[in-house]
């Protein structure tokens, strides 16, 4: 039997899901499943897989369009989808979940070259997400105690954006849910 909440995040996904991820060519749940499934790959905790699963989560809970930041719409879905989970997972689940929008910022002022891996639409959002981290605010962000496990959840959610790639489904990743839980 699942807890209430992960039931509630399935159907989450189940109604919100099939809804185009930005800008890019798969939807909010496949890039949840794809994110997932490369954490896993790569034997990452429970709590990471799920923050990976569950990282973009605040686009399924705000009513704005899809192209919301093609719109320069900043739709904070980093600080929506914290609030939505910090009562229910482990710090490690939510941090990461918190923190990769930023991670973005300062991959693109850490990683020479970073920025021109991104997504057409990643690299919009950039721009109203705050852009390319100066050195405090790298100094700052790396004095998070999860700021490696955002920088490889944001990796693999660069990658996760493949339209044919086909991911396991979402129930594969429920005991990681399960086991997140506080």
């Amino acid at each position: 039997m699942n807890s209430p909440i992960t039931t509630e995040i399935l159907n989450l996904f189940e109604k919100n899901g099939g809804s185009m991820y930005g800008g890019e060519a798969v939807t909010q749940l496949e890039h949840a499943l794809q994110c997932a499934e490369m954490a896993r790959q790569n034997n990452a905790s429970d709590e990471l897989i799920t923050a990976s699963l569950l990282h973009d989560i605040g686009h399924l809970l705000h009513d704005l369009p899809d192209d919301a930041s093609d719109n320069g719409i900043d739709d904070m879905h980093e600080l929506l989808g914290n609030k939505y989970l910090q009562n229910h997972f482990k710090l490690a689940a939510v941090e990461p979940v918190k923190l990769h929008v930023e991670a973005k910022r300062y991959l693109c002022a850490v990683d020479n070259g970073y920025y021109e891996t991104l997504s057409e639409p990643s690299k919009i959002s950039l721009s109203f997400q705050g852009g390319i981290m100066n050195n405090d605010e790298v100094q700052n962000f790396e004095k998070n105690e999860f700021y490696k496990e955002a920088v490889a959840l944001r990796k693999w959610d660069d990658l996760a954006k493949d339209p044919n790639l086909m991911s396991p489904t979402i129930n594969t990743f429920i005991e990681a849910i399960e086991n997140s839980l506080k």
